[in-house]
């Protein structure tokens, strides 16, 4: 049976998933998303290629970086993941510039082990100072090993378009506005799009109200409040929408906070 449970401190949320048959539809995360591999195979497409995560793998995925996943093979998969915004990471690594992942996967002990041990914290509801501790040890071995690199910046034009996409999710995606400010067709402005970021621009919109729905949900514990401000047409749709990227619905998500 596919399980999920989400807990929150210290301003990371922590995922322990237990999976045979669901599979993530392709999104992205607007966070840092940085996991562990517990039992059997993690299997997802990430920048266009098949990537395979073994038991003790520790899988570093960027802000923005579409992907997909399910388990490998009817075996079925325990991972751990934690969920970290940009700004937070960049705070306790004490460094100008953000961060940049290169490697997808990595097999490092001492690694696995701190992301384990915060993942713990979190899941366990252990005080938000150890938390933040943890956190900081975490953010070190991250920082201080060849895994990441300063950012480069993405095409000017594609930071317009995601500015402008999710300066409106209360509303129905405008293409023709959108295309029309960046001088190419609409059709010009997907493609585009899509081969900066691997989605389409209603993928990477639907995506943004998804995201700020559950910050929304994580903020005031109201689902129908994200549901207005996030434009769904009503809870079954937030739901429905909300299981394909967190495992389980919005509503179930919120209990899982309380």
């Amino acid at each position: 049976m596919d399980q999920f449970i989400y807990k929150k401190a210290a301003g990371i949320t922590a995922l322990s998933a237990s999976i045979t048959d669901f599979k993530y539809k392709k999104h992205c995360h607007m966070e840092y998303a940085i996991g562990v591999t517990l039992r059997g195979i993690q299997h997802y497409n990430l920048d266009g290629n098949l990537t395979l995560s073994y038991p003790n793998g520790v899988m570093l995925f960027n802000p923005e970086q579409a992907h997909d996943g399910m388990a490998h093979d009817e075996t079925g998969l325990d991972y751990v993941i934690l969920y970290i915004d940009p700004q937070l990471l960049l705070e306790a690594s004490g460094k100008k510039d953000r961060i940049s992942f290169e490697t997808p996967v990595v097999y490092d002990y001492t690694l696995e082990q701190r992301v384990l041990s915060l993942a713990n914290a979190i899941l366990k509801e252990q005080d938000e100072a150890l938390c933040s501790e943890l956190f900081i040890s975490l953010t070190d071995t991250l920082t201080q090993t060849n895994l990441s690199t300063a950012i480069t910046k993405d095409n000017a034009l594609i930071n317009k378009a995601k500015d402008m996409l999710r300066s409106d999710l209360g509303n129905v995606l405008k293409l023709e506005e959108i295309s029309t400010e960046l001088h190419l067709s609409k059709f010009q402005f997907i493609r585009l799009f899509k081969s900066h970021t691997g989605i389409t621009p209603y993928q990477y919109f639907l995506n943004c109200k998804i995201e700020r729905a559950k910050q929304l949900i994580d903020k005031h514990k109201d689902i129908y409040q994200a549901v207005s401000e996030c434009d769904f047409v009503d809870l079954t749709h937030l739901n429905k929408h909300f299981k394909k990227v967190y495992g389980l619905t919005a509503y179930e998500y919120m209990l899982h906070l309380n």
